[in-house]
């Protein structure tokens, strides 16, 4: 028996995605097939144990359409994004596979993304990233070799033109959803949809947007993306999330990069007599009121520990109805 005849079991062909897709991955099939669509942040553990990611991805698995596996999000150290893609492709969950360029050149980037892709990952996120000196070990030596929009560029080049950025020939290119992040409500207001816009240029396939909080400003930014007509050159997901009290929502805003949680929130949140449960209640109406904004295609839900809320949230918010009766007899993944 040849070591070919032995790994044949584990093999799947690598073919390539359907005509009009880039990449064949659910996310994608939703996204184009015009239902709203549902991400997740599944968040990393602090281990090396398998069973801790699935744990976490069980509650997203049955609710979304993909599963963001985080890259050191504020400079922190966790499980690394590849690692957890690759768990989760393994078990049949179809991740979001995100890459910062804080702490690896462009060298190292390129072979992730093949490897990535040879685990059956099928979307991508590329992020700048959080500076060091945000996260825990801030004597660590940043990388920056890209940024968002270079890295955008770099992994279209690979999946479009089937070549490296040496110019070398890559034998069998990567078949890749390729996403961006944007944050609608951070000053300065304006400028926003041009920065959307040099993503889109740069090759971004779909957007998931930071936290959602001001519906007006956002509706705002929307307007302004529809006038530029990037609502029918790219997908926009709107980042949404629960609220645990006022004194959390107050720090969130003091000390996360990108959060914009406007007073009449934080007002709503001091009167409730369960700030939690009130919290809940805001991110389920949030993603009602974002479902009706044209040009929003879905929406990304991020909860730090929290996979079982989330979960919660998305079907309470009434998304799902009409399609999530069929999720339960498919197989994961698919």
């Amino acid at each position: 028996m040849t070591n070919s005849d032995t790994l044949e079991p584990f093999l799947r062909p690598y073919e390539p995605p359907p005509e009009g897709h880039v990449s064949g991955s659910r996310l994608e099939r939703v996204l184009r097939s015009g239902r709203f669509a549902v991400t997740a942040e599944l968040n990393p553990p602090d281990s090396a144990d398998p069973a801790d990611v699935y744990e976490a991805a069980r509650p997203l698995g049955e609710v979304v359409d993909a599963i963001n596996a985080t890259d050191a999000s504020g400079a922190n150290c966790h499980m690394s994004s590849i690692g957890i893609s690759a768990l989760l492709t393994r078990a049949g969950y179809g991740p979001v596979y995100q890459i910062s360029c804080r702490d690896r050149n462009r060298i190292a980037i390129q072979g992730d993304v093949l490897g990535a892709a040879a685990m059956g990952v099928r979307n991508v996120l590329c992020l700048t990233g959080d500076g060091v000196g945000v996260g825990d070990q801030p004597g660590a030596k940043p990388v920056f070799d890209f940024d968002s929009i270079t890295l955008l560029r770099t992994i279209r080049t690979m999946r479009d033109q089937g070549v490296f950025l040496s110019g070398r020939k890559i034998t069998n290119p990567p078949h890749l959803f390729l996403g961006a992040a944007e944050n609608p409500c951070i000053e300065p207001h304006d400028w926003r949809p041009d920065r959307l816009a040099k993503k889109v240029e740069a090759g971004a396939d779909f957007i998931q947007t930071n936290y959602i909080f001001d519906i007006p400003l956002f509706e705002k930014f929307m307007n302004r993306v529809r006038d530029l007509g990037m609502d029918k050159k790219v997908f926009i997901l709107a980042g949404v999330g629960p609220l645990a009290s006022a004194k959390a929502a107050r720090w969130m805003r003091s000390n996360v990069p990108g959060i914009h949680i406007p007073d009449s929130v934080i007002a709503r949140m001091e009167g409730a007599e369960k700030p939690a449960a009130e919290g809940k209640k805001i991110c389920i109406e949030l993603i009602q009121r974002i479902r009706e904004i044209q040009g929003v295609s879905g929406v990304h839900v991020m909860a730090y520990r929290r996979e079982h809320q989330v979960s919660e949230i998305i079907i309470e918010s009434g998304v799902l109805e009409g399609r999530h009766a069929k999720r339960k007899s498919r197989k994961r993944g698919e």
